[in-house]
């Protein structure tokens, strides 16, 4: 598959590689028979790998992560290829095309990816058309920001117009702190900066009849003081969860060449050299809040090692999206299988025949 991704990018560039695929799954979401293929070669079913969390039962711990459907398109066939969630966006209140192209670049030997995106949104009417058609039975989460244009001191007007429009449709929400694809993006870091941000969420969603988890995703470029920061902002708050994190814009060791690396020029690495990092945070995350709350982990997951190793840290769910680039259609299903444990099905079949 690495090789496979290496000629498509080339012949095309990795950005028209993504949105072909994303085209070809968006053909597959229109033909129901499609949808049920999918899902019966690639989905992997089992009481084992269900977890409920903040309130809602996921069918399996596997997600897949913001930035691989911005705009709420193909959510339905990622679920059918096994993805026990799916997290759309970042989802912006107004149209905006990100950084200029070429901006994506794929770095098969590091099994990364580097990319200057920016958020490219088709904005919040766009995902709206595409969120309320019926997805019953899909975990939809939606990563939320704000426009590129909008300044600092009117954020929290931007993250709350998107909550609000979309409250309904969405099961969960993800609060994007961690934009770090360009130097020129807003990034707040201050408990004050945050607050503004997520105190407008909070109040909006007191006055509602549904409650809907929001989590704060967070970037490994910060420091481990405001890593606690951000832990501790959770714990003193509302927040129902931290996702930890998101690509890093100090990747260390990479094997790509330092001619390839000049080419592609400065950016964001998702993908191997991220593991490492990813882990560490959610390791701080959980220790800090001494285990009472849900982490997402996310970021540099490309084994089902990686996995075991992210929830060994503390993650209750964890997400993808380099690593099903990476290894193909088939990746979320791998997952499952890697963790279905002879004693995981062990202890689900004895807590069955106790209910019986």
């Amino acid at each position: 598959m690495r090789r496979v991704l290496h000629i498509i990018s080339r012949l095309f560039g990795a950005e028209r590689a993504h949105s072909l695929s994303v085209l070809l799954l968006r053909i597959a979401d229109k033909i129901p028979t499609c949808k049920w293929f999918l899902r019966k070669f690639y989905a992997v079913e089992d009481k084992a790998l269900e977890r409920e969390v903040f309130g809602l039962r996921f069918p399996n711990p596997i997600g897949m992560a913001a930035g691989y459907d911005r705009n709420g398109e193909i959510f339905r066939p990622l679920s059918a290829l096994g993805f026990g969630f799916v997290e759309i966006g970042t989802v912006t209140p107004r149209p905006q095309q990100g950084n200029p192209k070429p901006r994506v670049f794929a770095l098969p030997e590091d099994c990364a990816i580097l990319n200057r995106i920016g958020l490219a949104s088709k904005g919040l009417e766009a995902v709206l058309e595409n969120v309320r058609k019926e997805h019953k039975g899909i975990i939809l989460g939606c990563n939320i920001g704000k426009n590129t244009v909008t300044p600092p001191e009117e954020a929290a007007m931007d993250y709350l117009r998107v909550f609000r429009n979309l409250y309904q449709y969405i099961d969960y929400f993800a609060v994007n702190v961690s934009y770090n694809t360009t130097h020129k993006q807003y990034v707040p870091r201050t408990r004050e900066s945050i607050m503004k941000i997520l105190e407008p969420l909070f109040d909006f969603r007191r006055g509602q009849n549904q409650y809907r988890p929001i989590l704060l995703k967070i970037s490994p470029d910060l420091t481990n003081e405001e890593i606690d920061l951000m832990t501790d902002i959770m714990v003193d708050t509302p927040l129902d969860g931290i996702i930890a994190t998101n690509a890093t814009t100090h990747p260390q060791g990479l094997k790509t060449s330092q001619e390839v690396l000049r080419k592609a020029g400065s950016g964001a690495v998702s993908g191997s050299p991220l593991t490492e990092r990813s882990i560490e945070v959610v390791r701080r995350v959980y220790e800090r809040c001494n285990g009472t709350y849900p982490i997402i982990g996310v970021g540099g997951l490309m084994t089902g090692e990686d996995v075991k190793r992210m929830m060994e840290a503390g993650a209750t769910l964890v997400q993808t999206y380099t690593g099903f680039v990476y290894n193909g259609l088939g990746f979320a299903g791998d997952l499952c299988k890697s963790l279905i444990t002879p004693e995981a099905a062990d202890a689900e079949n004895s807590s069955e025949t106790e209910k019986e």
